[in-house]
């Protein structure tokens, strides 16, 4: 039995659209889980930062457990977007107080590695604050009634209600780097 292929010169379309497929595959990697962090892309610039639009910053519930005179939540940042971005480093966090101005000083960073985190839309990510106790660090108590949150890579500070006590000169926060994944109340990283 004798079979003959017939070859186009044009390639067919689902020829086309399966090639295409598999080269946004290859350059962003196999989708993850639904709603899921994922690892670095082996093309990374191939996927963008997160933009303001595109970034949702929220507390997580309740306190993340504490040490000595500091008391953790979970910043997180969710990907409302339609395509993939990532994030890296560390978000910029202050206080601010009642007339919306900064109350003390930017929160420091808690040193340690990270990686960039690429968020699927619908993913989100997060990274520890700590809120440490005033008395600790001033005489005088300033209550703040919020924090300015910008993710990193963005210039566009988000504002969320959350009083608590601050010094004028000085901060009581301490921040780490974003980290893949929901954070959860109760786990501290340091």
């Amino acid at each position: 039995m004798r079979t003959t292929t017939t070859m186009s010169a044009q390639p067919s379309r689902s020829a086309l659209l399966g090639g295409l497929a598999a080269t946004v595959i290859g350059v962003l990697g196999a989708p993850g889980p639904a709603g899921a962090a994922v690892g670095t892309s082996a093309h990374p610039a191939a996927i963008r930062s997160c933009t303001p639009a595109q970034t949702r910053v929220w507390l997580g519930d309740g306190p993340g457990g504490g040490t000595a005179g500091t008391v953790y939540y979970p910043l997180e940042f969710s990907n409302v977007g339609r395509v993939r971005c990532t994030l890296d480093g560390y978000p910029g966090v202050s206080a601010y107080g009642s007339a919306g101005r900064r109350i003390g000083k930017p929160a420091t960073r808690n040193p340690g590695s990270h990686a960039t985190v690429t968020l699927a839309p619908g993913a989100t990510a997060h990274a520890i604050l700590g809120i440490r106790d005033w008395g600790a660090i001033c005489s005088r108590q300033l209550r703040a009634q919020g924090l300015r949150v910008t993710a990193p890579g963005e210039r566009t500070a988000t504002p969320i209600g959350f009083p608590f006590g601050a010094c004028a000169s000085a901060s009581v926060l301490v921040v780490e780097p974003v980290r893949p994944g929901v954070g959860i109340p109760g786990a501290t990283t340091r």
